[in-house]
């Protein structure tokens, strides 16, 4: 069978490769089904904040991917989420092409909910992006999206390392304003990537500039309501944005396209089942013949027996095995990089 991690999450086949790690399925021993669980090796400070990051948003809402937990283990860590089996808003763009102003609307409805509830939380996710909206594999029936990636999010009042001089997220997608050195987050930024995400899933593609994307929507006759919402949402200047993502949905709203006394059709786009079947040994009860029970050493059966990650904060190996805190260590480590910034912004 497959390597087990933290004595409880055996990696089954890998899913997906970014910048930041592999995600794999793996099989939750002590719950008994499949997740996704991100691997990275930390070899670098910036990659183990941005895993503290992530570990840290647990913000419980439909349309937000909130981790389930995490592991550590020799120079490895994990940290594990739902399998989302549907792809990503930019595969359901490769898989179709442009989509109809409903489907837009629809997802970006979703988005601001999202968004509002972040927001609400104190947080602004700075990579908001195609790839980063992930979808339930739904086929033809009304989509649900979550939003996903928390790696580089962070509170309105949180200290920085310095006044940096370059773009943090995706360009293309992150606000002008975030080019400047020292901007303070702001969750205006993140409207503006809706705008572009927005835009993006109804052109088909992305606009070069902000000039671009207002001759691109007059040429693709897209609805003037919904035209004028997303220039604005994408206006150079946050202050011409909408004022929040409540604001924004609002308007949305406004232009019949969702909400209340509106039909949903689906049309020729389907939301297709991304994830590969599973491997020879694996079937839906876990690793085949084992009713999902089998863990593969005396390690890994007797960790089962911790809390569970919502109950104790973490999962980790025992503490007698080989590198079984180098993982807890590293955590430790991205923490105190936290701390060290907080006192370098105070002094």
């Amino acid at each position: 069978m497959g390597e087990v991690l933290g004595g409880r999450y055996e990696l089954v086949d890998p899913l997906g490769e970014g910048g930041a790690g592999v995600v794999w399925r793996a099989w939750d021993h002590r719950e008994a089904r499949y997740v996704a669980a991100k691997v990275m090796r930390q070899a670098d400070a910036a990659s183990l904040l941005r895993f503290v990051r992530e570990q840290a948003v647990r913000v419980e809402h439909p349309h937000v991917l909130t981790p389930l937990g995490w592991a550590g283990e020799d120079e490895r860590v994990l940290f594990t989420m739902p399998i989302v089996r549907g792809g990503s808003a930019a595969t359901l763009v490769g898989d179709h092409g442009p989509l109809s102003p409903t489907w837009v609307a629809v997802l970006l409805d979703q988005l601001l909910l999202a968004l509002e509830r972040i927001h609400g939380e104190g947080l602004v996710h700075r990579d908001v992006k195609p790839a980063n909206l992930l979808l339930d594999a739904t086929g033809r029936d009304y989509p649900r999206m979550r939003l996903a990636d928390f790696g580089i999010a962070t509170t309105l009042d949180q200290p920085r390392l310095t006044h940096v001089s370059h773009v943090v997220g995706t360009v293309g997608y992150a606000a002008p304003e975030t080019f400047s050195p020292g901007w303070d987050p702001d969750p205006r930024a993140d409207l503006f990537a809706a705008g572009m995400t927005a835009s993006e899933l109804l052109l088909g593609e992305r606009p070069d500039t902000v000039g671009d994307l207002a001759v691109a929507l007059v040429r693709a006759e897209a609805p003037v309501q919904l035209s004028a919402l997303l220039l604005d949402l994408s206006s150079r200047d946050p202050d011409d944005r909408p004022a929040d993502a409540a604001a924004a949905r609002a308007a949305l709203h406004r232009t019949g396209l969702v909400g209340e006394g509106t039909t949903w059709d689906a049309g020729e786009v389907e939301v297709f089942d991304q994830v590969p079947p599973l491997p020879p040994g694996w079937d839906e009860e876990g690793p085949a013949g084992s009713a999902g029970a089998v863990v593969s050493d005396d390690r890994a059966r007797e960790n089962l027996a911790a809390p569970d990650a919502e109950e104790a904060g973490d999962v980790q190996s025992p503490a007698r095995a080989s590198g079984a805190w180098a993982g807890p260590a590293l955590l430790v480590l991205g923490l105190a990089l936290i701390l060290l910034a907080t006192l370098i912004a105070i002094l």
